[in-house]
């Protein structure tokens, strides 16, 4: 299974409860702002422990609240597209990708920065300063960070929140083409019905 996600956490006045099972390329979860969206990826990245439950993805348990396990983020290997991107904005481009390949261990190492350039279209960005990028190229750069940490899977927050039509096309192509052609697990969060279910082979309601 890709995910296989049990886990409640007390969010303010409410509590968080998620039971879900998903072996489809890319799962998508929906629901309104502020159900806990977010909430859910940042247990999953390790962010955030919560309050009880169990998180496996690609067959390793990373959260057990009954056996004790709780695994570190950089021990998850997620790579995780926040939904404000997150670049570094004293770093170029090319610094940027470069950090995220620092990030990986040689041996864990699945994809160069030559190889993501490619995949990514982004070769003319790799001289720019972060503040010079649109939207849609600030979320390509982000993503290609992510994937050059050598995840064993992504967490994709809201990527085209923001974007005007042809840049959140452009992702949406972008994330389809990772789903085929990778073969990495993805949980993409969004609030939009007819954006996942473009995307994703398994869609699940947070509400």
């Amino acid at each position: 299974m890709s995910f296989e996600l049990s886990l409640r956490h007390r969010m303010g006045e409410r509590t968080i409860a998620l039971d879900l099972v998903s072996d489809a390329g890319l799962t998508a979860l929906i629901g309104a702002s502020g159900v806990g969206k977010s909430t859910v990826l940042n247990c999953i990245a390790g962010l955030i422990r919560p309050d009880a439950g169990c998180i496996t993805v690609a067959g390793e348990v990373l959260f057990d609240s009954e056996a004790g396990i709780n695994l570190p983020p950089h021990q998850r290997r997620a790579g995780y597209v926040f939904q404000d991107a997150r670049l570094f904005p004293h770093l170029k481009v090319a610094a940027n990708l470069s950090y995220g390949e620092k990030l990986a261990r040689p041996e864990n190492r699945w994809i160069g920065l030559e190889q993501v350039v490619e995949l990514l279209g982004i070769g003319d960005l790799l001289s720019r300063w972060p503040a010079t990028l649109s939207g849609g190229e600030v979320r390509r750069v982000a993503i290609g960070r992510a994937l050059l940490s050598a995840p064993r899977f992504l967490l994709l927050d809201e990527p085209m929140a923001s974007l005007d039509a042809p840049r959140a096309e452009g992702i949406r192509a972008l994330i389809e083409h990772i789903r085929d052609q990778l073969a990495l697990p993805i949980l993409l969060v969004s609030h939009d019905a007819g954006e996942v279910k473009r995307l994703a082979r398994r869609i699940m309601s947070l509400d």
